[in-house]
């Protein structure tokens, strides 16, 4: 053996040794810091830096997968395939056990692309066959809006309880009951809206409830896409039930809702579509409308199927300005806060990790239905914006403003506090 190869030998054999001593150490005897603490099922971390930095957020600790709650979802198209399913692998409580849909060849791919038995894939026609599979609790009902009270209806009907995406109807009537039919089977219903869990909107909507730089007294909120398939089913009226204001006007309505607690006592709207445009013959391709609040706030909101994507809010308050960048978007959320520092005028950005929207409301229905809990976005919730997007049309149909009755409770509609609001 060279002398070369004897060093190599050496170091290789050091390693070696090393690497032996260091696995056959006790975990024990490594310090908490690192090795971190078992209690009440979770693994959790002392933090490593001080306190000047934003805190790592620990590991998820998902439920183990025999205890997370069986989910079907209904509806696999483009929502469902690009941003629902994907969700499930970072949901912690909930997990995908059913599919439904009227296309069996892209059912049968999209189940073994998510390790779903095949014996639990289920047709339209066959909706029915759902009650007898007891891995699947809940179902996400993902159709088209016209679509969600029968399979919402046939859900809890089957003693599934029922997730269901926003708008909850074509309608406040269909909405109704909808809940009526839960509530008769005893089952839960929880409407998605992922903004309402979402880290960022939810940091927005306390500013505007502990009102650290005074009263907030204008909210103003737009959403818009440019729309470019005359086919799509968000154009056609029986399907959708409406235009802009019930698919992503519904962001605006919701969102100054959810961020004030209260109920608008009086709303003036107004819609109109381009002549001529073959996208718009049924809905209308743009909305405006203000709420007024009882206390004083108003919020104006614009939405649109014609106008490059923008999604913001913005928020304005005597000591501050709150511009907050892609509010309704899927990802990009961006919250900066405008006010006096001094002599100076300061621009802080609010900087907060990223969270998966349609994994939180996953794992909070599931946790609703593991404990009983009420939802923070019951069925309650769909019915009162129907009822308010109705009262836009009537406005923007007879050019006045529409006042309804006050609504003294705050949060009249929504289910318990989450636990870290």
């Amino acid at each position: 053996m060279s002398q070369l190869e004897r060093r190599r030998f050496i170091q290789v054999s050091a390693g070696a040794l090393a690497g032996a001593a260091w696995a056959s150490t006790p975990a024990a005897s490594a310090p908490e810091i690192d090795s971190g603490r078992v209690a009440e099922g979770k693994v959790t971390f002392p933090s490593w830096t001080a306190t000047t930095e934003r805190p790592s957020g620990g590991p998820p600790n998902p439920l183990p997968l025999n205890e997370r709650i069986g989910f079907a979802v209904v509806g696999l198209g483009r929502l469902a395939l690009e941003e629902i399913l994907p969700a499930f692998a970072e949901a912690k409580q909930g997990r995908l056990v059913g599919l439904v849909s009227g296309t069996p060849e892209k059912a049968k791919l999209i189940a073994a692309q998510y390790g779903v038995d095949p014996q639990s894939i289920y047709g339209y026609t066959d909706f029915e066959a759902l009650r007898s599979n007891r891995a699947i609790q809940i179902v996400y009902v993902v159709t088209p809006n016209a679509l969600h009270k029968e399979y919402v209806i046939g859900a809890v009907g089957a003693g599934k309880h029922v997730l269901c995406e926003k708008p909850m109807a074509t309608g406040s009537a269909d909405a109704q009951a909808m809940v009526d039919a839960a509530a008769m089977a005893g089952r839960t219903l929880m409407i998605a809206y992922r903004s309402q869990y979402e880290p960022h909107n939810r940091a927005v909507q306390k500013i505007v409830r502990e009102k650290p730089f005074g009263p907030v007294g204008l909210i103003d909120a737009i959403n818009t896409q440019n729309m470019a398939a005359p086919q799509q089913w968000r154009l056609k009226k029986a399907l959708a039930g409406g235009g802009a204001l019930p698919d992503i006007g519904l962001y605006c309505l919701n969102g100054a809702r959810f961020m004030s607690g209260e109920e608008p006592i009086e709303i003036f709207g107004r819609t109109w579509s381009a002549p001529n445009d073959e996208r718009f013959g049924e809905v209308e391709e743009s909305v405006s409308f203000m709420l007024r609040f009882p206390s004083g706030l108003i919020a104006n909101c614009f939405a649109s199927y014609g106008l490059h994507e923008a999604r913001r809010m913005g928020l304005h308050a005597p000591g501050a300005s709150v511009n907050f960048e892609n509010a309704f978007a899927y990802t990009g959320h961006r919250l900066t806060v405008a006010h006096r520092e001094g002599e100076a005028e300061s621009v802080d950005e609010r900087r907060l990790a990223a969270k998966n929207q349609f994994a939180l409301e996953i794992d909070h229905m599931a946790e609703c239905v593991r404990t009983g809990r009420k939802p923070r976005t019951p069925g309650e919730e769909g019915v009162q914006d129907h009822k308010l997007m109705e009262a836009i049309y009537r406005s923007a149909e007879s050019g006045q403003p529409v006042k309804l009755d006050p609504v003294e409770t705050v949060d009249a509609t929504r289910g318990p506090i989450l636990s870290d609001e």
